[in-house]
C-alpha cells in the first residue's frame, strides 16, 4: 500500500521539503494565471482607418449632384466585400460617416446608430454581416474598415485573423493602387464577464495567463511590425438605489451629487493602492471612455464620447478623475491601467488577480451584494501600427 510519503517521494524527501515545494514553486505558478468563469465573453475586432485623399475622390467623379459621392462608397465598398470573400472574412463593414464603432457580444445581432458611435452587437458564433455605412452627400475625412472575428474560440484564432485581415488590406492597397496611402491598424480584443458571477451560480471557471498579442502571435508565427500596445481593464458600476443611499445627498447644491461619486473613487482608489495599482481613472460624466496612448493620442471629449490619453511609460501613478456632480449618472466607470512592470513573462495573470482583489476589497467597502449586483469587468488588449 502506498502511503502519501511514497506517492511525493520522486519530488520530495519528507513532508517538510514537499511543504516547502507547495509554499514556493506551486504558488508561483499560480498567480500568473487568473481563473474567470466559463461564462466570459470574448470579442476580437481590427479596425483599419485611411484618410480620404482627393486622388481618390477624382478617380469616381459624382454621378449625381445630389449624391456626389454615390459612387466613390459604392466602389470602395464593392472592392472591400469581394475580398472579404476571397479571403473568408463574414463580418466585415465600411464606415464613412466620421462615426466611431463600439463593438460588444450579444446574443441577437443589431446595430445602432447615434450622433458619435455606430454600437455593433453580434455573437461570434453565428452573425456574418456587409454593411455600408455613409452619407452620399457628405465627404467623409476618413474611410474606416471593420472587421469582426467569427472563428471561435477567438483568442486561440486571433492570430490567423489579424494575418487574413492584413493581408486583405495589402491587396487592397494594390487594386487601389494609391503611392502615398497609410493604413492605420488597430486590432482590439477584450474579455467581458461579471465579477460576482459565482454567487449567482456560475461555478464552472477557466485559467488564463493572458499572455500579451504580441507573445501569443510570435507563438503562432505571425510576427508583428513595430506597434504600440495598451492593457487596461473597465469596471462598469451601475449606481443602484443601495449605492445613492450611501450619501447624503443635497439636492439643492450646484454639484448634488458630487459627494456620492467622491465616496465611490475614494474607496476605489483606495482598494487599489492597496495592491499598488496606481495608474487609475474614474469617470462619472455619462460618456462612454475610449483609452489611447497618450504619445499618440491627445485627450478630449464630444458629447458622447471620451477620449482618455495614457502613457504606459510613465513611472509615475497616474489619475484621471471626471465627476460632474450636478448630473446624475445611471453608471460609473473605473479604470485600472497596466504598465509594463504589470506584464511578466507569462502575461497578465498575476495583474488580473490584483485588480480583482482590489476590486473585491472595493466592492465590500461600498456594500455591494454579489448575489444581486452586477460589476462588470472587461479586460482589454490593443495594439496599433501604420501598415
Amino acid at each position: 500500500m502506498l502511503t502519501s510519503w511514497h506517492i511525493c517521494q520522486p519530488f520530495c524527501y519528507n513532508w517538510r521539503n514537499f511543504n516547502l515545494y507547495r509554499s514556493t514553486v506551486m504558488p508561483v505558478s499560480s498567480q500568473h494565471k487568473v481563473y474567470l468563469p466559463a461564462s466570459a465573453r470574448d470579442n476580437q475586432y481590427l479596425l483599419a482607418e485611411f484618410v480620404l485623399s482627393d486622388e481618390l475622390v477624382a478617380r469616381y467623379p459624382a454621378s449625381s449632384t445630389d449624391t456626389p459621392y454615390l459612387a466613390l462608397y459604392q466602389a470602395l465598398s464593392q472592392k472591400l466585400f469581394e475580398l472579404a470573400d476571397q479571403f473568408g472574412l463574414r463580418n466585415v463593414h465600411l464606415i464613412a460617416n466620421g462615426k466611431t464603432p463600439v463593438v460588444r457580444f450579444h446574443q441577437e445581432a443589431y446595430v445602432l446608430q447615434t450622433a458619435e458611435q455606430i454600437l455593433f452587437f453580434y455573437n461570434p458564433s453565428y452573425h456574418e454581416a456587409q454593411h455600408s455605412f455613409y452619407d452620399a452627400k457628405v465627404r467623409a475625412r476618413k474611410i474606416s474598415l471593420l472587421f469582426l472575428a467569427t472563428e471561435q474560440p477567438l483568442r486561440s484564432n486571433a492570430a490567423a485573423f489579424h494575418q487574413q485581415v492584413t493581408t486583405l488590406l495589402t491587396e487592397l492597397r494594390n487594386r487601389l493602387a494609391l503611392a502615398e496611402l497609410k493604413i492605420k491598424v488597430r486590432d482590439h480584443q477584450h474579455l467581458t464577464y461579471d465579477l460576482f458571477a459565482k454567487a449567482k451560480g456560475s461555478k464552472e471557471s477557466y485559467g488564463y495567463k493572458l499572455r500579451s498579442i504580441d507573445a501569443r502571435y510570435k507563438a503562432r508565427q505571425a510576427e508583428l511590425p513595430a506597434h504600440s500596445a495598451l492593457t487596461y481593464v473597465i469596471v462598469n458600476l451601475p449606481l443602484s438605489r443601495r449605492l445613492k443611499e450611501q450619501v447624503k445627498l443635497d439636492l439643492h447644491s450646484s454639484s448634488p451629487y458630487l459627494p456620492l461619486y467622491q465616496h465611490i473613487a475614494d474607496h476605489f482608489v483606495s482598494a487599489c493602492q492597496q495592491e499598488k495599482l496606481q495608474h487609475l481613472a474614474v469617470l462619472a460624466n455619462g460618456l462612454l471612455p475610449l483609452v489611447r496612448n497618450s504619445q499618440f493620442d491627445k485627450s478630449s471629449q464630444g458629447t458622447e464620447l471620451q477620449m482618455i490619453g495614457f502613457d504606459p511609460s510613465a513611472k509615475q501613478g497616474q489619475l484621471v478623475s471626471d465627476l460632474q456632480g450636478d448630473k446624475l449618472v445611471e453608471m460609473m466607470q473605473l479604470i485600472i491601467f497596466a504598465t509594463p512592470d504589470d506584464q511578466t513573462d507569462m502575461g497578465y495573470g498575476r495583474f488580473m488577480n490584483e485588480v480583482e482583489s482590489a476590486l473585491r476589497r472595493f466592492a465590500k467597502a461600498v456594500n455591494l451584494q454579489p448575489e444581486r449586483d452586477d460589476l462588470t469587468v472587461r479586460f482589454h488588449q490593443h495594439i496599433s501600427y501604420h501598415q
